[in-house]
Protein backbone atom coordinates (compact mmCIF):
# COMPACT_ATOMS: atom_id res chain seq x y z
CA UNK A 1 0.00 0.00 0.00
CA UNK A 2 1.13 3.32 -0.42
CA UNK A 3 -0.22 7.22 0.19
CA UNK A 4 -0.61 9.98 -1.88
CA UNK A 5 -0.74 13.03 -0.03
CA UNK A 6 -0.73 16.78 -1.22
CA UNK A 7 1.20 19.87 -0.43
CA UNK A 8 1.27 23.58 -1.83
CA UNK A 9 4.86 24.70 -3.20
CA UNK A 10 4.68 28.21 -4.05
CA UNK A 11 4.82 27.29 -7.39
CA UNK A 12 2.91 24.19 -8.19
CA UNK A 13 1.09 21.47 -6.42
CA UNK A 14 2.75 18.25 -5.88
CA UNK A 15 2.27 14.09 -5.33
CA UNK A 16 3.94 12.53 -3.15
CA UNK A 17 4.13 8.80 -2.56
CA UNK A 18 4.44 7.71 0.99
CA UNK A 19 3.92 4.57 3.32
CA UNK A 20 1.36 4.08 4.83
CA UNK A 21 3.01 4.17 7.97
CA UNK A 22 3.86 8.18 7.14
CA UNK A 23 0.33 8.34 6.61
CA UNK A 24 -0.87 6.95 10.22
CA UNK A 25 1.99 10.02 11.00
CA UNK A 26 0.33 12.58 9.53
CA UNK A 27 -3.35 12.03 10.56
CA UNK A 28 -2.51 12.60 14.71
CA UNK A 29 -3.96 10.28 16.71
CA UNK A 30 -7.32 11.65 17.37
CA UNK A 31 -8.67 11.96 13.68
CA UNK A 32 -11.80 10.93 11.71
CA UNK A 33 -10.76 9.24 8.30
CA UNK A 34 -13.08 9.03 5.38
CA UNK A 35 -13.57 6.25 3.20
CA UNK A 36 -13.99 6.07 -0.72
CA UNK A 37 -14.65 3.67 -2.80
CA UNK A 38 -14.79 4.99 -6.45
CA UNK A 39 -16.99 3.95 -9.19
CA UNK A 40 -17.75 5.20 -12.60
CA UNK A 41 -21.23 6.90 -11.80
CA UNK A 42 -21.59 5.71 -7.96
CA UNK A 43 -18.98 6.72 -5.38
CA UNK A 44 -19.32 5.25 -1.81
CA UNK A 45 -18.28 6.71 1.51
CA UNK A 46 -17.92 5.57 5.10
CA UNK A 47 -16.17 7.57 7.69
CA UNK A 48 -15.03 6.50 11.08
CA UNK A 49 -15.20 7.61 14.53
CA UNK A 50 -11.88 9.85 15.98
CA UNK A 51 -10.14 7.00 17.76
CA UNK A 52 -10.09 5.08 14.20
CA UNK A 53 -12.35 1.84 15.75
CA UNK A 54 -15.20 1.59 14.05
CA UNK A 55 -16.01 2.63 10.19
CA UNK A 56 -19.55 3.46 9.10
CA UNK A 57 -21.58 3.68 5.69
CA UNK A 58 -22.05 7.73 5.20
CA UNK A 59 -23.82 7.70 1.84
CA UNK A 60 -23.08 7.04 -2.00
CA UNK A 61 -23.16 10.12 -4.54
CA UNK A 62 -24.10 9.99 -7.96
CA UNK A 63 -21.15 11.38 -9.30
CA UNK A 64 -22.28 13.86 -12.35
CA UNK A 65 -19.03 15.38 -12.43
CA UNK A 66 -15.49 15.54 -11.19
CA UNK A 67 -16.08 19.09 -9.56
CA UNK A 68 -19.56 18.26 -7.83
CA UNK A 69 -17.32 15.10 -6.12
CA UNK A 70 -15.46 17.74 -4.84
CA UNK A 71 -17.27 20.23 -3.55
CA UNK A 72 -18.82 17.17 -1.74
CA UNK A 73 -16.02 15.79 -0.53
CA UNK A 74 -14.91 19.03 0.62
CA UNK A 75 -18.35 19.50 2.60
CA UNK A 76 -18.00 16.22 4.60
CA UNK A 77 -14.29 17.11 5.60
CA UNK A 78 -15.79 20.45 6.88
CA UNK A 79 -18.62 18.93 8.85
CA UNK A 80 -16.80 15.87 10.56
CA UNK A 81 -13.09 17.51 10.66
CA UNK A 82 -12.07 14.37 8.70
CA UNK A 83 -7.99 14.57 8.53
CA UNK A 84 -7.24 12.01 6.12
CA UNK A 85 -8.84 9.87 3.19
CA UNK A 86 -8.38 6.36 2.23
CA UNK A 87 -9.64 5.13 -1.33
CA UNK A 88 -10.04 1.31 -2.18
CA UNK A 89 -7.30 -0.15 -4.87
CA UNK A 90 -8.97 -2.72 -7.16
CA UNK A 91 -6.13 -4.70 -7.34
CA UNK A 92 -6.25 -8.49 -9.08
CA UNK A 93 -6.25 -11.02 -7.44
CA UNK A 94 -2.75 -12.37 -7.99
CA UNK A 95 -2.15 -8.69 -6.88
CA UNK A 96 -1.03 -7.01 -10.47
CA UNK A 97 -2.46 -3.69 -11.28
CA UNK A 98 -5.29 -3.80 -13.82
CA UNK A 99 -7.36 -0.70 -15.40
CA UNK A 100 -9.51 -0.98 -12.51
CA UNK A 101 -6.90 -0.29 -10.24
CA UNK A 102 -5.22 1.95 -13.03
CA UNK A 103 -8.36 4.40 -12.50
CA UNK A 104 -8.66 4.43 -8.90
CA UNK A 105 -5.13 5.59 -8.91
CA UNK A 106 -6.34 8.51 -11.26
CA UNK A 107 -9.21 9.12 -9.68
CA UNK A 108 -6.40 9.54 -5.90
CA UNK A 109 -4.29 11.94 -7.54
CA UNK A 110 -7.48 13.87 -8.73
CA UNK A 111 -9.11 13.87 -5.12
CA UNK A 112 -5.44 15.02 -3.69
CA UNK A 113 -4.74 18.00 -5.88
CA UNK A 114 -7.94 18.80 -5.06
CA UNK A 115 -7.95 18.50 -1.39
CA UNK A 116 -5.22 19.93 1.16
CA UNK A 117 -5.34 16.14 3.72
CA UNK A 118 -3.61 13.05 3.38
CA UNK A 119 -4.96 10.81 0.77
CA UNK A 120 -3.82 6.91 0.88
CA UNK A 121 -4.91 3.88 -1.29
CA UNK A 122 -6.14 0.57 0.13
CA UNK A 123 -6.56 -2.63 -1.69
CA UNK A 124 -10.41 -3.16 -1.69
CA UNK A 125 -9.86 -6.78 -2.73
CA UNK A 126 -12.97 -8.50 -2.11
CA UNK A 127 -14.62 -5.31 -0.47
CA UNK A 128 -18.07 -5.61 -2.91
CA UNK A 129 -18.38 -8.83 -1.74
CA UNK A 130 -17.63 -8.57 1.37
CA UNK A 131 -20.14 -6.04 1.81
CA UNK A 132 -22.87 -7.89 0.42
CA UNK A 133 -21.95 -10.98 2.30
CA UNK A 134 -22.19 -9.01 5.21
CA UNK A 135 -25.63 -7.50 4.33
CA UNK A 136 -26.55 -10.36 3.84
CA UNK A 137 -26.83 -11.69 7.29
CA UNK A 138 -29.08 -8.69 7.72
CA UNK A 139 -32.68 -8.99 7.56
CA UNK A 140 -32.47 -7.09 4.14
CA UNK A 141 -34.08 -7.32 0.65
CA UNK A 142 -32.03 -7.39 -1.97
CA UNK A 143 -32.97 -3.98 -3.68
CA UNK A 144 -32.12 -2.16 -0.28
CA UNK A 145 -28.68 -4.16 0.03
CA UNK A 146 -28.46 -3.15 -3.84
CA UNK A 147 -28.80 0.58 -2.78
CA UNK A 148 -26.31 0.52 0.05
CA UNK A 149 -23.52 -1.44 -1.33
CA UNK A 150 -21.02 1.18 -2.65
CA UNK A 151 -21.27 2.79 0.89
CA UNK A 152 -21.18 -0.29 2.92
CA UNK A 153 -18.07 -0.96 -0.02
CA UNK A 154 -16.62 1.75 1.46
CA UNK A 155 -16.65 0.89 5.28
CA UNK A 156 -15.16 -2.52 4.48
CA UNK A 157 -12.09 -0.75 3.05
CA UNK A 158 -12.03 1.75 5.62
CA UNK A 159 -12.06 -0.82 7.97
CA UNK A 160 -9.25 -2.64 6.90
CA UNK A 161 -7.19 0.88 6.74
CA UNK A 162 -7.89 1.54 10.44
CA UNK A 163 -7.88 -1.70 11.68
CA UNK A 164 -4.21 -2.03 10.16
CA UNK A 165 -3.50 1.57 11.57
CA UNK A 166 -4.58 1.06 14.93
CA UNK A 167 -2.04 -1.97 14.80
Amino acid sequence: NYVLVWFVSEVKYNIFMIDIEDFKKSIGKKSRLLGIDPGKSRIGLAISDEDKLVSTPLKTINKKNNSNFINDIKEIILQNDIKGIIIGNPINMDGSSGPSSQSAIDFAKYVSNNISIPVSMWDERLSTEGAFNLSSNLDVNVSKKVEKLDQNAASFILQGAIDYIRR
